[in-house]
């Protein structure tokens, strides 16, 4: 079914058009489509990442509507994303929306984790977030309305062990979130947080290279797939747009269910799903 066919899959109805959307790394997989999914609404996309290649790239590939704006921005550092800010002003315009995306993974065990490396984590999983809200949030302020999008994960409802300081980051960036609902929602600007699972990007591709390991994930879902970086788009595409004029301070957790199945993976005889299938 195409938009013409279904208005409902009409981009105007997000009311996204001309927004100017700041996506943060949007270099990686989950950032690329963000920025595609948003130009396709009709927004205006700045690009941020501290790879100021990869930036270009994505900004090349959207459509020459979008207007896209790349810059290189270090999410971790404040003057950058305060250069960043105001070089969007200049070139784009003020931000209408921003989605908190950046983000790095560094594997060891917290008993041992070393503080640089503590360090490092949070202050682009956590720090990062909030020092691009209070420099895009600006505009919004200005303005009297605008819309955050924070990309979370699950693991920070479920620790992720032996992964350093990534669960506590992302639990931070939950309550960081609500914290910006509930303060700026009188000047009109909204916060929610997308958190995903198991995502099939470039950088979580070598686990699916494994058919064995692909199926063994593939089986803990419900839904019995793998989510993709357009499933996150799309999640984080409704929480910005005005068809979620009064959502705040939420969270929408995108990972076909696999976070309400653990009761189901632990062994009760009698109740366990092969005891209720026919054969």
């Amino acid at each position: 079914m195409t938009m013409a066919e279904n208005p409902a899959m009409d981009p105007a109805w997000l009311g996204l058009a001309g927004r100017v959307c700041v996506i943060t790394g949007a270099g990686g997989g989950i950032g690329r489509l963000l920025a595609a999914h948003f130009a396709a609404a009709g927004a205006r996309v700045v690009v941020l990442d501290r790879d100021e290649r990869a930036c270009r790239e994505v900004a090349a590939e959207l459509p020459a509507a979008a207007a896209a704006v790349a810059l290189a921005c270090d999410v971790a550092d404040p003057a950058s994303v305060a250069r960043a800010a105001q070089a969007c002003r200049a070139e784009a315009g003020p931000c209408d929306v921003l989605v908190n995306n950046a983000a790095i993974l560094r594997a060891g065990p917290i008993a041992t984790v070393s503080f640089a490396d503590w360090n490092a984590l949070l202050a682009v999983n956590l720090t990062g977030y909030l020092l691009c809200a209070q420099h895009f949030g600006r505009h919004m302020t200005e303005r009297g309305r605008g819309s955050m999008v924070h990309v979370a994960s699950i693991a920070g409802h479920l620790p992720q062990s032996f992964s350093g300081a990534y669960s506590v980051s992302k639990a931070g960036v939950m309550m960081l979130s609500q914290q910006l609902a509930v303060e700026l929602g009188e000047h009109g600007v909204r916060s929610n947080v997308v958190s995903p699972a198991m995502i099939r990007t470039p950088l979580s591709e070598p686990f699916y290279r494994d058919a064995e390991l692909l199926a063994r994930r593939t089986a803990m879902v419900p839904l019995r797939r793998i989510g993709t970086p357009a499933d996150i788009a799309a999640a984080a595409l409704f929480l910005a747009s005005d068809q979620a004029a009064y959502v705040s301070g939420q969270e929408l957790l995108v990972d076909g269910a696999v976070g309400r199945s653990w009761l189901g993976l632990i062994p009760r005889p009698g109740f366990d799903r092969q005891d209720h299938v026919r054969t």
